[in-house]
């Protein structure tokens, strides 16, 4: 219950943070064109909150917080006094209504551009991208990558941290290889070639770095637990956290791995483990459940989480910059972002991605609660990836979306009259249709991955 309170509250933050900075980006050109602002509305549905300003402007913080909006005196839709009219968002030149329209988005991304700059002054603490294991008759091993080895550069672009690799990559999806810049432990140097030909992401949540065959690394996992499941196979069997696992069949466990690997192929079958409970040996009876995969098969589990050794002083690395620099880097990485967004719409339309990888609100609320709990500059790496993402969707060619907008004032310019309001009234019915479509999409995917 915590976990779920936790999750909604983060979306609500999160969501509530980017929608007025999207929502302040169309109210301040509205007003510096001259348009006058009816209401400035952060979530829909019944008024919580509301009040006025000088100017006559409604402020509401609504019920439902999956939105917000800027109503403008328009003449399509109220009856507006002749005195006014010269106030009505479409009595201005089509420019002006292509930057109030713009301005949504580019905040987005300017709010990027601060939300990423603000944390490299801080300081980005991240994990070396370290090779653990590489998976037999992958990519990654025909390339002669190999476990220690740790990923400097990949097609020339320094990559400091797993992120930094992933989004490379992406970047790559279509290309037929990519050079990737190595240095090993003894601190020799080499560049491996990557063969990316036929190269997609097909399956729900497909990482890269899995798809390719390489295994990150990551401190080992010890036989101790740290946490036991509520209700799983092993609370039921009397596990307690701090219980340490020491054979399974009169067979010594020799690693978690060994031991995960045993029990995903023993759904359904009791097994009995020896415990130590500080000096008390226990003999334990569990039986695996049985746990369905995507592919329609199953594997057993425990419900179990262990004890991990600490990283490694070697693998971790602390990065913060001056204002200047981190200014820089906030603008190279939004760009990054923004670039690839484009790029991943492309990929999902010829099919190189998944639409299974598509994520609506409850994926959202699990990134914002996870990311609010790793602190204060996990959010706001967070808060700038959705940033971007909601301003690149927002420019999708939808007539409900700001994109769909600024296509009918881009046919206005080349035509040299506006398209006509049957003719937009039309697009927005088949925008609504399809948005609605492509949210029960994402939200059966959300469901897919609970």
């Amino acid at each position: 219950m915590f976990e779920f309170v936790w999750h909604l509250g983060s979306f609500i933050l999160a969501l509530g943070i980017l929608v007025t900075v999207h929502e302040y980006g169309h109210f301040w050109v509205a007003r510096k064109a001259g348009v006058k602002v009816l209401r400035f509305s952060i979530g829909f549905g019944k008024p919580l909150v509301r009040w006025h300003d000088k100017y006559g402007t409604e402020y509401v913080l609504a019920m439902i917080p999956l939105g917000g909006y800027v109503k403008m005196l328009d003449e399509r839709v109220d009856d507006v006094p002749q005195e006014q009219k010269h106030l009505s968002f479409n009595s201005k030149s089509v420019y002006w209504r292509i930057a109030i329209v713009s301005a949504g988005p580019l905040a987005n991304f300017l709010f990027a551009i601060f939300a990423l700059s603000l944390m490299y002054v801080i300081g980005v603490q991240s994990v070396k991208p370290i090779v653990g294991d590489v998976t037999e008759q992958s990519r990654a091993e025909a390339a002669g990558l190999q476990a220690g080895e740790q990923l400097l550069t990949i097609d020339g672009k320094q990559t400091q941290d797993w992120q930094e690799v992933t989004l490379a990559l992406m970047q790559h999806l279509g290309d037929d290889e990519v050079n990737v810049k190595v240095q090993a432990e003894s601190g020799s140097q080499a560049v491996r070639t990557l063969n990316l030909q036929g190269w997609t992401l097909q399956q729900r949540d497909e990482s890269p770095l899995t798809s390719i065959g390489i295994k990150p690394y990551r401190p080992d996992a010890t036989l101790t637990l740290a946490m036991v499941a509520p209700d799983s196979p092993a609370h039921s069997a009397g596990l307690k956290k701090g219980d340490v696992l020491v054979s399974v069949e009169g067979e010594l466990i020799k690693s978690w791995q060994a031991l995960v690997n045993r029990i995903e192929r023993s759904a359904g079958q009791a097994l009995n483990f020896y415990v130590m409970r500080g000096a008390q040996g226990l003999d334990v009876t569990i039986t695996p459940a049985n746990k369905p995969t995507e592919d329609g098969f199953s594997r057993g589990y425990l419900g179990v989480v262990p004890v991990v050794e600490p990283w490694p002083e070697e693998a971790i690395s602390t990065r913060s910059y001056n204002v200047i620099d981190a200014a820089g880097l906030g603008v190279a990485k939004t760009w990054q972002m923004i670039s690839l967004s484009f790029e991943m719409i492309a990929n999902l339309v010829t099919g190189q991605v998944s639409i299974k990888n598509i994520s609506g609100p409850v994926g959202i609320a699990v990134g914002a609660g996870t990311s609010v709990s790793y602190g204060f500059v996990a959010f706001l790496s967070f808060l700038a990836l959705i940033s971007v993402s909601l301003g690149v969707f927002n420019l999708l060619p939808l007539p409900v979306l700001d994109g769909g907008h600024l296509m009918y004032y881009v046919i206005e310019l080349i035509r040299k009259k506006p398209v006509s309001e049957k003719t937009q009234e039309i697009g927005f019915r088949i925008g609504a249709m399809l948005l609605l479509a492509l949210t029960a999409f994402a939200l059966l995917n959300d469901i897919a991955r609970l």
